[in-house]
């Protein structure tokens, strides 16, 4: 394998690719040298490199990380395809869908791998959350509600949307029971400190099955929250991704509607709250070994291209929501 990009993440993708058994870390490749090289550390016998094409070129290279910048995403990534190469990339795919649409059809027409960096559905929550969702122990879905802000980095090339959203949006396709779809997304987005772009922004989006979910997003909050909050008819289940002891709760309390006449139509149910018991180890390491094991086995990895045009087609929806003053846009959903 090779990494492109030393960057933010870059450094996360080197370590875990080095700790898993199926791959062999050959080149790291960035425009600044010095900074793979830092990256690597002074013994190490990986190539540093600021040559995409050199690396590419390479053919004991058989896959690529990409974790450059979103918007060179669609270049790199289909360099890379265009050279043989399997892709893992980081989120977004792209920068556009139709852009993330070049990558997915490129990759299929030469039958590799093209991979999504979600990493957030590889954690032992999010695979606990879709068990409980799949396997229908928490009913028929009725909403999910949530909330990812903190004190961020201002982006300079995307809004808050398109920078945390893309977590929120990939966690709930994950989730998302068989048969289940996002058809509408309204959001809405404020820039109150005038960095001439949406640092704030919430996200409501309208499912196949009349469910609702709600993203809030937010660079700006002097307090950290990472929560989620999946209704359904029978049990509810709260994730708080910053409680490390107890990250998840399912409740066996809600709501229960009535048809009959005679009866009170409404009345609350009030149940046992249970703490599932959860594996531990880190998502990227989980990451690497899908993508190893759909590269092997030769086939979609969970999170895979269409998976990626998923999120873009959200995405793109909610910006022009914001564009249109917060009225529902519909999701393409022509090619997904």
């Amino acid at each position: 394998m090779a990494v492109i990009g030393a960057g933010y993440w870059g450094p996360n993708l080197v370590r875990n690719i080095q700790a898993t058994p199926q791959f062999h870390l050959r080149a790291l490749c960035d425009l600044n040298v010095a900074r793979a090289q830092e990256v690597l550390g002074r013994y190490s016998t990986v190539k540093a490199t600021d040559s995409l094409a050199e690396t590419l070129a390479d053919p004991q290279i058989e896959a690529v990380a990409v974790a450059t910048p979103a918007g060179t995403h669609l270049e790199v990534a289909l360099a890379a395809i265009e050279a043989g190469k399997h892709v893992l990339v980081e989120k977004p795919l792209a920068s556009s869908y139709e852009d993330g649409l070049k990558l997915v059809n490129a990759a299929e027409e030469r039958g590799l791998v093209l991979m999504l960096d979600h990493t957030f559905c590889y954690t032992p929550v999010v695979q606990r959350l879709r068990k409980l969702v799949h396997d229908g122990e928490l009913g028929d879905l009725q909403y999910v509600d949530s909330v990812r802000i903190n004190l961020g980095l201002v982006q300079p090339d995307i809004d808050v949307l398109w920078d945390l959203a893309p977590h929120d949006l990939s966690i709930l396709d994950s989730i998302l029971p068989p048969g289940v779809t996002p058809v509408a997304v309204a959001a809405h987005g404020s820039d109150p400190i005038n960095a001439g772009r949406a640092c704030v922004a919430y996200l409501s989006i309208k499912l196949s099955n009349d469910a609702i979910a709600h993203a809030h997003v937010n660079w700006l909050s002097p307090t950290k929250i990472r929560t989620t909050i999946i209704g359904g008819s029978r049990r509810t289940a709260v994730w708080n991704d910053l409680d490390p002891t107890q990250p998840l709760a399912v409740y066996d309390r809600g709501v229960d509607w009535s048809e009959n006449p005679e009866a009170k139509r409404v009345s609350y149910r009030i149940g046992d709250m249970v703490a599932p018991a959860l594996p531990t180890g880190e998502a990227l390491r989980a990451v690497m070994a899908e993508f190893a094991a759909a590269i092997i086995e030769g086939r979609a990895p969970l999170t895979d291209g269409r998976s990626g045009l998923r999120v873009l087609a959200q995405l793109e929806a909610a910006s022009a929501s914001i564009a249109a003053g917060g009225t529902f846009v519909p999701v393409n959903g022509g090619h997904l």
